[in-house]
């Protein structure tokens, strides 16, 4: 039984947008208390800045995306936001997290793959 302070949003992560009312790029929805509200907007935030950092040290030339700092902070950001839509989220936005994988995905780094030989790479 939902609580009676809660109040439902739908988020699109790729827009940054949190509404009241489902839109056409409303992916998920959640039920917040205003204090949640205020960590999911924090979350989003987050994400946008590290994606901003993210983008621009992909522009430095010989500088791999694996391990390093500003890719690491994206993904964290991810899964600091995925995990929150899902245990805020609705019974239909949890299965759709969980089908998409992405938790797992993002915490798995394939190290174990053929290619990295003794594991991570140290080019930090």
């Amino acid at each position: 039984m939902p609580d009676d302070n809660l109040n439902r949003y739908f988020v699109s992560v790729n827009h940054g947008l949190i509404q009241e009312e489902r839109g056409d790029s409303s992916d998920y929805e959640i039920l917040l208390s205003n204090d949640g509200l205020t960590v999911l907007q924090d979350l989003l935030t987050d994400l946008s800045s590290g994606d901003d950092y993210a983008f621009r040290r992909a522009l430095v030339p010989y500088k791999s995306a694996d391990h390093d700092d500003a890719a690491e902070q994206f993904d964290d950001a991810t899964i600091r936001l995925f995990q929150y839509l899902h245990d805020h989220g609705t019974d239909e936005t949890r299965l759709q997290i969980e089908g998409l994988k992405v938790l797992q995905k993002l915490e798995n780094t394939g190290y174990q793959d053929e290619g990295y030989g003794t594991g991570s790479p140290t080019n930090k």
